[in-house]
């Protein structure tokens, strides 16, 4: 067997009666989707059930898996200490996960502090899951927490537990613990943010079509902004049905509180070759040549200590044309080296690139070097520059549409066009005054430029 399903659940410690003491009727919607969920969970018989949650420990570059043979919690932090939970953990299970992970140098496993208490993430889907087994648990559990990894990253570890799943012919369902954005109202604990109804609505959408494709193509910086708490949960649970047909089930979403609810099911309903989402993605960024020569270049240098040669068969362009480029790395779509130039400094664009994307990784004083346990993770992408062309005012300018350089005198600074974050022209020009150390009301020269990229 493999995974017999998966569902996706909030974990408002509110929704459970002794900590709620009648608050919980205010999401009764949610509640009853929750109980649902549960009873569809306990229908599918899993012998062992992974409950994916953000709230256990959290390390950046490592996802941790709970080792031992058993954990025990309550809700006593939340006023209920009489609601607890011990469960027995899958060792089995657990060891056949990690040793997959370490066979493929993937950074995930048990190493690390060791936890005790189950967290409330963990608990509040116990306490649903129990009522609808009826008091205990026939079953064993694996408790995994996120990182600070790549969205790619977390989608992967869903694939290792469902390959140990069948390795070990067990069956397993994913239960993914999250809520949605934390900023859906002014009234809100958290407040109100733009992003966050545009966030729960988005990933809403994207779960009720199992377009698991969509939700790893989301930018981190928007589901940042948004205040996610479980995008990284929704992806272990999409990669752990990686490959398979999936009938997806939207059961309630809810945003009364002003923090996202949402619970749906998903389930398996046999091979589909067209939904192997990562190889698509890594073959796309394979097939850009841009990308691959920025990538060949900084491997090849942190492998060898020295600059790759000018590749033979280059596309016309990289072989002929001088322009300038900027290479940009990110990590966990956090930016993790970015080094260009403006005008072309090398023979071809080819040579341009691969010398920034060296500096990119090797030489941006922001960060530290590159490392090789790093390489799996990063993501490049390549901004070839038309030439820049004068203009009068900001008026003329485009965020979206043209990059800017601000100068004064021997000053000089740029922005790319189109970056995260940068709405407006005034925010493009401050930014690149600053880069550049130029003051605020110092008199400037502006110029403008197109980039093609390629990522």
């Amino acid at each position: 067997m493999a995974i017999t399903g998966a569902a996706m659940v909030p974990h408002p410690p509110l929704i459970v009666p002794a900590v709620g003491r009648g608050g919980e009727k205010q999401i009764s919607k949610t509640s009853g989707a929750y109980a649902r969920a549960a009873e569809r969970v306990a229908a599918w018989a899993p012998e062992t059930v992974v409950i994916v949650t953000p709230h256990s420990i959290m390390y950046h570059d490592y996802i941790h898996i709970s080792p031992g043979k058993s954990a025990k919690g309550d809700f006593g932090r939340f006023g209920a200490s009489g609601v607890g939970f011990r469960v027995e953990y899958d060792q089995e299970l657990v060891a056949a996960v990690t040793d997959l992970a370490d066979a493929a140098g993937f950074p995930a496993g048990t190493e690390g502090e060791r936890e005790k208490a189950l967290d409330h993430g963990f608990m509040v889907p116990l306490y649903f899951l129990k009522e609808a087994l009826g008091g205990s648990f026939p079953c064993r559990f694996v408790r995994v927490g996120l990182s600070g990894l790549p969205f790619e990253s977390h989608y992967r570890l869903g694939m290792l537990i469902r390959e140990a799943a069948e390795k070990l012919d067990r069956r397993v369902c994913v239960i993914a613990s999250g809520d949605l954005s934390h900023y859906g109202r002014e009234d809100g604990p958290y407040g109100f943010r733009p992003e966050g109804p545009e966030y729960d609505a988005k990933l809403m959408d994207i779960m009720g079509r199992a377009a698991f494709d969509e939700l790893l193509a989301m930018s981190p910086a928007f589901c940042e902004k948004a205040g996610e708490c479980g995008q990284r949960s929704f992806l272990i649970l999409a990669g752990a049905l990686d490959g398979q047909k999936v009938e997806a089930e939207i059961l309630s979403y809810e945003g009364v509180t002003g923090v996202g609810y949402g619970v749906g099911l998903f389930t398996p309903r046999g091979p589909d070759g067209a939904r192997h989402f990562i190889g698509r993605a890594e073959s796309k960024a394979a097939q850009n040549p841009y990308v691959r020569l920025a990538v060949e270049s900084f491997t090849h240098y942190l492998k060898n200590g020295r600059m790759m040669p000018k590749p033979y068969g280059l596309p016309g362009e990289l072989a002929k044309r001088r322009a300038g480029a900027f290479v940009t790395l990110r990590k966990g779509g956090a930016l993790r080296g970015c080094i260009g130039t403006i005008s072309p400094c090398q023979d071809t664009l080819a040579e341009e690139i691969i010398h920034n994307a060296v500096s990119a990784a090797f030489r941006d004083p922001r960060f530290e070097p590159v490392r090789a346990e790093e390489l799996p993770h990063i993501t490049c992408s390549v901004d070839v520059l038309d030439a820049p062309e004068p203009v009068q005012s900001m008026v003329d300018l485009d965020v979206k549409e043209y990059g800017v350089i601000v100068s004064s005198g021997s000053r000089r600074g740029l922005l790319l066009p189109n970056l995260e974050g940068i709405e407006t022209v005034e925010e493009q020009v401050a930014i690149a005054r600053q880069k550049a150390g130029i003051g605020p009301k110092e008199p400037i020269q502006l110029e403008r430029f197109r980039v093609v990229r390629h990522e």
